[in-house]
């Protein structure tokens, strides 16, 4: 069967109109299985956590079978280069097989990573400031079967290596959470997870409407290489209905929880800002600003139409995320944020949107933050 997609435009349209030029692989109006639909931008760009960036957004999906009959399968690898000479190489993959009995979730990041840390609990402020360097690999796969209907359940291997750490230390020598929890030059997390997971989405780049359900459940062990035994839990929860019914506005939710069930993690294990597969999690919020030994974090978001052709679009949203205090492990403080943004349309085939948001958080915080697709 062949979805229409007439009288929707993309960036091709657009330059098939104003140069006479053809880039699309087939014709205009429908979406077919086994064609590799790809989106792909150069772009310099500013965020809280990069400064000046320079980057290639790339995001390819594909219909492995008939379109009715299985979900997108999508790919994305968005090399970055910043002025504060951080590198991320960052690629992910969710491959689902004939009739959505597989899914493969992939998860591969190399970053060489001066970044900011500071400290831990849900009342660390900017004055407790130290930079961190480090490399860091970072991996996960996933196998997951098919259940009945849209539930999942498989299992995976998770790692997480960061060597090469140094701390710039804080202002007069104090002593900072970083040094009190543990400092070592490097750490490494290695175990196996369980997974179950519910997806009604269709196409997980630009859900127009359903339900998704996962949680995972890690267990690292020193057997496994791991420096120590430590358990964790994440649960991730997004739900999408059209409003009104019968247009492709879209109101949208996402929950995002992260706990320590066991153990103690390295400290750049911990769960912390905007270290969700994505680095999407917490807008308005330089990554890593909190860091805890349990965070939760709900976002909401409405998506609209600005023009009918699809090309341009808009968002409004707002979020609040609260991590555990330290040394102690109650949750007392929320820190909310709030924004808007605008959306392009990259590639109408897999529904692909350049995003960009600007969000402010709470004492000042504030950002612009530029996504090859939506941010959940």
């Amino acid at each position: 069967m062949r979805s229409t997609l007439a009288g929707q435009r993309d960036v091709f349209d657009v330059l098939r109109s104003l140069f006479d030029i053809d880039l699309t692989p087939t014709d205009t109006a429908n979406k077919e299985k086994g064609i590799l639909y790809v989106a792909a931008i150069p772009a310099v760009g500013y965020s809280l956590n990069t400064k000046f960036a320079v980057t290639v957004g790339a995001n390819a999906a594909i219909y492995t079978a008939d379109i009715d009959s299985v979900n997108l399968s999508e790919f994305s690898f968005s090399p970055t280069y910043t002025f504060r000479q951080q590198i991320m190489l960052p690629f992910q993959s969710n491959v689902w097989t004939s009739g959505n009995e597989f899914d493969f979730l992939g998860n591969w990041i190399f970053y060489k990573f001066p970044e900011l840390t500071y400290g831990l609990g849900g009342h660390s402020s900017e004055s407790a400031a130290e930079q961190l360097d480090y490399k860091f690999l970072l991996f996960r796969e996933t196998v997951l079967k098919k259940i009945a209907g849209n539930l999942y359940a498989g299992i995976g291997y998770d790692l997480d290596y960061h060597w090469n750490i140094t701390d710039a230390g804080l202002p007069g020598g104090q002593i900072s959470d970083f040094q009190r929890y543990g400092e070592t030059p490097r750490s490494i997390s290695s175990g196996f997870t369980l997974m179950a997971m519910y997806d009604g989405r269709v196409n997980p780049i630009n859900p127009p409407k359903g339900n998704y359900a996962s949680i995972v459940y890690r267990n690292n062990a020193t057997f496994l290489g791991s420096d120590g035994n430590w358990e964790s839990l994440i649960l991730d929860l997004r739900s999408y209905f059209k409003l009104p019914g019968d247009s492709r506005n879209v109101l949208a939710f996402w929950s995002y929880d992260w706990f320590i069930l066991k153990g103690n993690p390295p400290y750049l294990d911990l769960p912390a800002s905007s270290w969700d597969t994505y680095a999407n999690q917490g807008r308005g919020y330089i990554q890593s600003r909190f860091r805890g030994r349990n965070l939760v974090s709900l976002e909401s978001e409405y998506r609209f139409a600005i023009t009918r052709d699809g090309l341009f679009g808009g968002v409004v949203f707002a979020n609040f995320q609260s991590v555990s205090d330290w040394p102690g492990n109650k949750f007392t403080v929320l820190h909310p944020g709030t924004g808007f943004g605008i959306r392009f349309k990259m590639n109408k085939f897999s529904d692909t949107n350049v995003a960009i948001d600007f969000a402010i958080g709470d004492h000042g915080s504030q950002g612009i933050f530029v996504n090859l697709g939506e941010v959940f």
